[in-house]
């Protein structure tokens, strides 16, 4: 059987992202047909997995071990379901240029052994950790699982080299270096290689996006007094599985008095006429991530609540026209109010609120910008790069805020925006 990730297999153009800059982004359906060319998941696969080897070479580093789920997407195109997430029971090691090894959890095994046919048999182990301590270090599996990979490292001549590791349970990092293994961060590397997405990466995640299209349109028609936060986000829930989200990551619901300082969360608060009230919605498709943010009003808005949707909308806007390839993320956080300019004490303090941050397999990728980080720590914005810049104006009355956000591809001549729901005006939900 062929195998396509194989190492004799993987060509130079496989890291060649196949962008095609030729009008607007298609938001493909979620079928595969023989009449149009959609997502090619086999050059998704390989694009990945050649970025990850690239971007391995480049760091010094000889392997990379990876606990991190979006990580081990990335490089071995596994995923077992969204329960794992925070569970740290699978693992995978990418040993130069040889193909991934992954150890998941139990039957998973047997199913990649059948159905994923792009890894070799042999490398798909059956395997877990500490899955966050439950398992004890005493019992061994860690020492165990630290010589096996110590092992496979030492057979593909890597054992002089650093290990990159993203992240991993304490007593793990310890079994790891008791088999002489020499840990550096892993996560950089990971990092580095997901900054530039392929052609079909960018669908997917424009797919995605159009899907929250929807979300909010059902938004926009349910705001009104008797309804709450809580139902709003259920009710969203419901529509983004029914269009096949494979994960709702969390919804953002906030309305009213809530709305200054921002709590990030929702409530069973009911809504008011002339609310003000904003919301984030992050799932993802096919793994590939959201974030995108809207403010609405119920009924009606006062004058200094438009106001605060128009600052908002202009700090987003200054951004937006800044984005092109070559411009360092410190330009772009320079154009953003500084904290102080809006009621808080330090950059810190504000952090994500004039924001930028790369969207992917994870909802936080390069690049990130703002002013805690950008003005000191510049990053060159490249063609190829997705990512949701994001603003938030609190208003004079001292509890209504607007929260914007706009989800962009970097193209060869500036950015194109993916989240298409209307945001120019401040939206007036069931009008009086």
């Amino acid at each position: 059987m062929s195998r396509a990730l194989t190492p004799n297999i993987l060509k130079p153009q496989d890291l060649e992202p196949n962008w095609k800059w030729e009008g607007r982004l298609p938001a493909w359906g979620h079928t595969s047909v023989d009449f149009e060319r959609r997502v090619d998941h086999d050059r998704l696969r390989r694009y990945r997995l050649s970025r990850a080897r690239e971007a391995l070479k480049k760091s010094g580093a000889g392997s990379l071990l990876l606990f991190d789920v979006n990580n081990i997407r990335y490089v071995s195109a596994t995923k077992i379901g969204e329960w794992e997430r925070d569970k740290m029971c699978r693992f995978c090691l990418l040993t130069g240029d040889e193909s991934p090894h992954v150890w998941d959890f139990g039957s998973a095994v047997v199913h990649h052994r059948k159905y994923s046919d792009w890894l070799l048999p042999d490398n798909c182990h059956a395997g877990v950790v500490g899955m966050r301590g439950t398992i004890p270090p005493s019992f061994g599996l860690m020492k165990k699982y630290a010589e096996d990979i110590a092992g496979l490292i030492r057979d593909a001549g890597m054992a002089d080299m650093p290990v990159g590791v993203d992240y991993a349970e304490t007593a793990m990092f310890e079994a790891l270096k008791e088999a002489g293994l020499n840990i550096v961060d892993g996560q950089q590397i990971m990092l580095s290689a997901r900054e530039i997405k392929n052609w079909d990466e960018i669908q997917l995640l424009t797919q995605a996006a159009s899907m929250v299209d929807g979300v909010y349109h059902m938004i926009y028609e349910e705001l009104k007094p008797g309804v709450r936060e809580n139902e709003i986000v259920a009710l969203s829930n419901k529509l983004l599985y029914e269009m096949g989200s494979d994960d709702v990551e969390a919804i953002n619901a906030i309305s009213g008095e809530r709305c200054n300082p921002h709590p990030h969360n929702f409530t069973d608060r009911l809504f008011r006429p002339g609310d003000q009230a904003f919301f984030d919605i992050l799932q993802s498709y096919q793994g590939y991530r959201t974030c995108y943010y809207r403010t609405f009003n119920i009924g009606r808005a006062t004058p200094v609540q438009h106001d605060a949707y128009k600052k908002a909308r202009e700090w987003l806007d200054l951004a937006i026209d800044a984005i092109r390839p070559g411009v360092t993320t410190d330009k772009v956080a320079h154009l953003w109010p500084a904290a102080q300019d809006y009621g808080f004490p330090d950059e810190l303090s504000a952090f994500g609120l004039q924001f930028g941050h790369g969207l992917g397999l994870a909802l936080h990728e390069r690049p990130i910008i703002s002013r805690a980080v950008s003005l000191e720590n510049p990053m060159e914005i490249q063609t190829g790069m997705v990512f949701a810049l994001e603003t938030y104006c609190p208003a004079a009355d001292g509890y209504s805020a607007a929260r914007i956000e706009e989800e962009v591809v970097v193209t060869d001549t500036g950015c194109e925006v993916i989240s298409l729901f209307p945001a120019e005006e401040l939206p007036i939900a069931n009008r009086y």
